[in-house]
């Protein structure tokens, strides 16, 4: 494991973190304010970066990433239904 590793998983999890809150917030609230384009060029370039990170063997990097993928995800299809 490489020091690279564990700084971008820091980050990652940190964003997951405070993304998290907007999920919550959408769900309780049913309503977003994200747009389309927003969340959906996220989970595209997340998804990308998350490949990337484990052709890399950057394991923890992949799975933080993978996780802030799916909370975005979870916006998207928030934006949708609501």
């Amino acid at each position: 494991m490489v020091w690279q590793d564990i700084a971008i998983s820091i980050a990652n999890i940190l964003f997951a973190f405070s993304l998290l809150n907007q999920v919550v917030y959408s769900f309780k609230c049913k309503e977003t304010s994200i747009t389309y384009i927003t969340s959906g060029l996220t989970v595209l370039g997340l998804t990308a970066m998350t490949i990337a990170y484990v052709t890399l063997s950057l394991y923890l990097s992949a799975a933080s990433s993978g996780i802030n993928c799916v909370l975005w995800s979870i916006l998207l299809i928030q934006r949708i239904i609501y």
